[in-house]
């Protein structure tokens, strides 16, 4: 028999060092063009958050303990491994440097020495004559000021260590991509002040190599996003003479091919479609569709989910699939593929997925195409733990934001524990308000650890994609340009109210909570909502726009400028949208944390605004993380984070057992 108890203080079996210490996240996935061999790089919070390539179905580490594969191209990396030919790349942390493993040997250095050198993205030369060639971004910062680190594609002699630039002149690279052939290389380029999402171009060259090893690109043509305005991103070769890649002129992220002969590129749908076929490019190599052959690409779009695309003729098949989101997709042949699943009710895995016949046989009838998947490795083992009924089902719900009515898109997931029957009398849930970061990013419906933590203990908890988030689209996108601190602040306040109404949750007792960009939109909305939200919680996040504008990274140091205004003319807006500039106004209790090493948001973002805090007489608790940079990695900040926010909004509303 279910008990009654107050919502906020039922006890749980999902604990924070179980969820620390089981889980492990899968970053990178990768086939071996000419062996087929699975790969994988896992993150590990037990290991301090070190980043392990394993051989997939050997389920055995590629290198010993002293090693860490982790680019540090942009800061937030991505792609620093790739496999050939039973042979593997990557770029270890402590170094920096480019290493090689063959033969299952131990790694060897194959760049020089200079630890300001960040290399990331780099793929083999396909060819058996020049497959000692690597092309690659590489970061250079020798100066570290952000305006002053340079990026460069560059090609790497193995055998020589010789490292050559090959293009030039644009802020950012990414996605050097040979062709089949060898003949030509393809990239993606950008400039400040636009991120990869706003505006970026997909450029073709002719790459030879001469003399044995001189390397030279000519003929670099435009072919995509030529002109600005257009967003082109995950760029691959289905053919010696064909690329395809996702571009968002229709207004979201669709799939167009460029014919190499032709010198033509054209949208492969046969009419534009209103989801995206990809997410914004945080991290190098993200990877959301994969060639299976010249005429098929596996592809996993924001609402049809898994399908088939038949690059000659557009014709789109769904394959019947469990999963509510898929990434990391790389395909195995041509019925085959990997890629990383997430479920509502199961935590994310990496999958095989095998078809009954080859990908493009099914384009002969329109009927949904049956597949196998296989779980090759859970991302934590503790799942199995969990009862069935504890997992919260995601309801998906359309509010309406202010002041016209546009959508605005939350996922609320109700209290869930089959030991208690709900609140008592007519109490409702207090609820975590989770706002995502980016802020260009989405939170999904998919399960998620801490989600869970707290709805088996009673809470509701809401996930925002408040106006400028991904997934649905430029326009939807773009109501955040200019708007940072404004549109963000008002669709969070404006879902409380709304879900109040609801009857979905108690708005007197509603804790926002969020990191990074998300941790910006916390203190916003407590500087600019005090009546709306009881209690906060900002984890690495932004209190003063304009000193992050000057000691953020590379990356993101122009970012701002599309979500606010551009220095110095606009410091005014800057001061005005900024809670530093406003703390007085900050009445509730708050709960801060950050990483001593964070590059990113610096940590003098947090010794700041708690210090405003303080000084007007508020109330803040402050808790800073040894060894950790933006984001928890380490298996001890995860349970202590947890557990320290948890006991906080406890204490807030004074709950008890």
């Amino acid at each position: 028999m279910p008990s009654a108890a107050p919502y906020g203080t039922w006890k749980s079996p999902i604990s924070a060092d179980m969820i620390a210490k089981q889980t492990i996240s899968v970053a990178e996935v990768h086939v071996d063009p000419i062996t087929k061999t699975i790969y994988h790089s896992e993150a590990r919070p037990s290991e301090a958050g070190r980043m392990v390539p394993v051989d997939t179905v050997a389920l055995k580490d590629v290198f010993g303990k002293d090693w860490n594969a982790c680019s540090g191209v942009h800061d937030y990396g991505g792609a620093a491994v790739t496999v050939h030919n039973g042979t593997i790349y990557f770029t270890d942390f402590n170094s920096w440097r480019l290493h090689v493993i063959k033969n299952k040997g131990d790694p060897e250095a194959v760049s020089p020495v200079n630890p300001e050198h960040r290399f990331g993205d780099f793929v083999v030369h396909p060819t058996q004559s020049h497959s000692h060639f690597l092309v690659s971004i590489l970061e250079d910062h020798t100066d570290d000021t952000p305006s002053n680190v340079v990026n460069t594609l560059v090609a790497i002699n193995t055998k020589t260590q010789v490292v050559t630039t090959i293009a030039k002149g644009a802020d950012f690279y990414s996605t050097p991509r040979f062709s089949p052939n060898g003949k030509f290389l393809s990239f993606i380029r950008w400039n400040h002040s636009n991120m990869p999402w706003e505006a970026s171009e997909l450029v073709l060259a002719e790459l030879k190599i001469a003399d044995g090893d001189k390397v030279v690109m000519e003929e670099l043509t435009v072919i995509a996003g030529k002109g600005g305005g257009v967003s082109i991103t995950q760029s691959q070769w289905a053919s010696d003479g064909v690329i395809v890649f996702l571009s968002d002129e229709s207004g979201f992220y669709n799939p167009w091919k460029y014919d190499v002969q032709s010198k033509k590129a054209n949208p492969i749908l046969g009419k534009p479609a209103d989801e995206d076929y990809a997410g914004p490019a945080w991290f190098l190599g993200m990877s959301d569709s994969s060639i299976l052959d010249a005429s098929t690409l596996l592809v996993a779009p924001s609402k049809t989910g898994l399908a088939l695309l038949n690059i000659n003729t557009g014709a789109l098949v769904k394959v019947k699939s469990p999963f509510v989101t898929m990434h990391e997709i790389c395909g195995i042949s041509d019925r085959q593929a990997v890629l990383v699943g997430e479920r509502n009710n199961n935590a994310p895995a990496l999958i095989r997925l095998t078809l009954k016949s080859s990908a493009s046989s099914y384009f002969n009838n329109a009927s949904d195409v049956d597949a196998d998947f296989e779980t090759l490795k859970t991302t934590s083992d503790a799942v199995s733990q969990v009862p069935p009924l504890l997992f919260p089902i995601p309801q998906e719900i359309t509010l309406k934001a202010e002041p016209n009515d546009a959508p605005l898109y939350v996922t609320y997931f109700a209290p869930t524990n089959p030991e208690y029957s709900g609140g008592q009398g007519k109490e409702l849930p207090p609820c975590v308000l989770h706002l995502h970061g980016g802020p260009t990013s989405q939170a999904s419906s998919a399960f998620n650890w801490v989600t869970m933590y707290f709805t088996s203990r009673g809470w509701a908890w809401v996930n925002v994609n408040y106006g400028g988030s991904s997934g649905y689209g430029r326009e939807y996108r773009d109501r955040l340009r200019g708007n940072w601190g404004l549109v963000d602040v008002n669709d969070s306040a404006s879902s409380v109210t709304q879900l109040g109404t609801l009857g979905l949750i108690d708005s007197k007792r509603v804790a926002i909570r969020g990191g990074s960009a998300g941790g910006f939109t916390t203190l916003a909305s407590l500087v600019n909502k005090p009546d709306t939200f009881a209690t906060g919680a900002s984890s690495y996040g932004i209190c003063n726009l304009i000193t992050l504008a000057e000691k953020t990274h590379k990356f993101e140091s122009r970012y701002i400028d599309g979500l606010v205004g551009i220095l110095p003319q606009d410091k005014k807006l800057y001061e005005e949208r900024s809670p530093y500039f406003h703390a007085e106004k900050i009445t509730a209790p708050l709960l801060v944390l950050h990483g001593v090493d964070d590059h990113v948001v610096p940590r003098d973002q947090a010794d700041d605004i708690v210090k405003k805090i303080q000084d007007h007489g508020g109330k803040v608790t402050y808790k800073l993380f040894e060894g950790e940079g933006h984001g928890w990695r380490k298996e001890a900040t995860i349970k202590e984070a947890l557990e320290t926010e948890e006991e906080y909004y406890k204490d807030v509303f004074g709950m008890k057992a």
